[in-house]
């Protein structure tokens, strides 16, 4: 019978010490998803938005003022669907639509 060969164990990557703003940002996108704010309404998202950085900057202390508005393009750009489905018509005809 052989025996294993032992691997030496590697820390994973995401074990690594990560910065502040990693973490609230990972914070942020986990309660954008959590919260269900992703199919609101724009206001409803801004509306939220604000409450929720309020919120991170107090949780996180040592984010500065653009490290937040950092936060907050990434997380209205992380509210927005990649392919708005539903709300226009992309074939120019509809015979262009049932083509394919």
């Amino acid at each position: 019978m052989l025996a294993r060969k032992k691997r030496e164990r590697r820390p994973r990557q995401d074990q690594a010490p990560r910065n502040p703003f990693a973490r609230a940002r990972d914070e942020l996108f986990s309660a954008i998803r959590q919260c269900g704010v992703i199919g609101a309404d724009e206001e409803q998202q801004d509306e939220w938005m604000a409450e929720t950085l309020e919120f991170m900057a107090k949780r996180h202390p040592d984010l500065a003022p653009h490290e937040l508005s950092e936060l907050k393009v990434a997380g209205l750009r992380y509210c927005q669907p990649v392919i708005p489905h539903g709300k226009e018509h992309t074939a120019i005809s509809l015979e262009d639509a049932n083509a394919a």
